[in-house]
């Protein structure tokens, strides 16, 4: 089993940033986090899940959403089984709950189904 741990998430202004982590774990995951590109997703108060941004394995590629794309970066450390998602010039709309998903030998997708695990996300709150 894998388990995923958000944290870095809580309440800032409209134009501050912020750095989300993603910590993975689990019984038989050692030595295995490269295998698993890492995706971004948020949900907003009755909205549906969205997606944010994606990373490939070895950190070489990345995908956007439109809405963030020149805001947010997202980065990970496969040595440390760590994801982060670096998130600047914030916007009241960014408020919500993110979450971070691992796709097993997948592709940058952008659909949550393609996710086989997920985390239990960190709130995300801007004020204007």
């Amino acid at each position: 089993q894998v388990e995923l741990v958000e944290s870095g998430g809580g309440l800032v202004q409209a134009g501050d940033s912020l750095r989300l982590s993603c910590a993975a774990s689990g019984r038989k995951f050692s030595g295995t986090f490269d295998v698993y590109v890492v995706g971004w997703f948020r949900q907003a108060p009755e909205k549906e899940r969205e997606f944010v941004a994606a990373i490939s394995r070895d950190g070489t590629f990345t995908h956007y959403a439109d809405p963030v794309k020149g805001r947010y970066t997202v980065s990970r450390d496969n040595a440390k089984n760590m994801a982060y998602l670096q998130m600047t010039q914030m916007k009241p709309e960014d408020t919500a709950v993110y979450y971070c998903a691992l796709d097993y030998v997948g592709t940058l997708t952008d659909s949550a189904r393609e996710y086989d695990f997920w985390g239990q996300g960190t709130q995300v709150t801007v004020s204007s």
